[in-house]
This record gives structure tokens, C-alpha cells and sequence, in this order.
């Protein structure tokens, strides 16, 4: 398939496919006119890093960890045993992340509760 039939399946616009692409995330096959060409396994995989990403991986990450990943039902299951510590080291830092946007709001509170409107 052509790349606005791999928009029109997965809803990610060109521009992100070719970045996908240029992260090396994505590898489609390119026909002799240099148009690139997709498979089915595309569908899957773009709806793979968009699962990633919004588990707030950066594509780097992505790029790692992508290639050690099957589908388990409707959940992604790792496939090599090194990738497991990474994901756990995303998680912490996700967490880290979150306690300290939280001190900031809490920060954010204090300001606006010394408001005189």
C-alpha cells in the first residue's frame, strides 16, 4: 500500500510516517518510481509506536524496544530479557516526572492562594 492508505488505516498524517521513518522506526520498501510501499505489518507497527509514545516513550526508546516486542492479546508483551530493565527505568522516570510536576503545582498553589483578587 501507498502511504495515504497508511494514513487513512492507522490516522497518523505523512509527515509523522516519514518521521517514524527517518527515527528509524518504520522501514517501508520503495518501489523503482521511489514512492514508498507498505505492508499489512506496517499498519501494526505504526499502531505500536503510537502506543509507545503514549506511554511516554521518546522514539529513541522506541527504536530499542520496538524490535523486542510481540502482541499478547491486545497488550505488547517484551521478547528479549534486557528490554524489561529498560522499560522499568522509563517507568522511573515517568515517576520522577511526576512528583516533580506535582511540587510544581504545589508551588503554583501557594502562589495563587496568596492572590489579593
Amino acid at each position: 500500500m501507498r502511504i495515504g492508505e497508511l494514513v487513512r488505516r492507522t490516522g497518523v498524517s505523512e509527515r509523522l510516517l516519514r518521521y517514524y521513518e527517518e527515527q528509524g522506526l518504520l522501514h517501508p520498501s520503495r518501489l523503482p518510481s521511489g514512492y514508498r510501499s507498505y505492508t499489512e505489518a506496517h499498519v501494526e507497527t505504526v499502531r505500536r509506536i503510537r502506543c509507545l509514545l503514549a506511554a511516554g516513550l521518546s522514539t529513541s526508546t522506541i527504536a530499542i524496544v520496538l524490535p523486542c516486542l510481540e502482541a499478547d492479546g491486545e497488550r505488547l508483551a517484551p521478547t528479549c530479557p534486557d528490554v524489561v530493565g529498560r522499560l522499568r527505568a522509563e517507568r522511573d522516570r515517568i515517576d520522577q516526572a511526576m512528583r516533580d510536576l506535582h511540587e510544581s503545582r504545589q508551588a503554583l498553589d501557594l502562589v495563587i492562594s496568596a492572590a489579593r483578587v
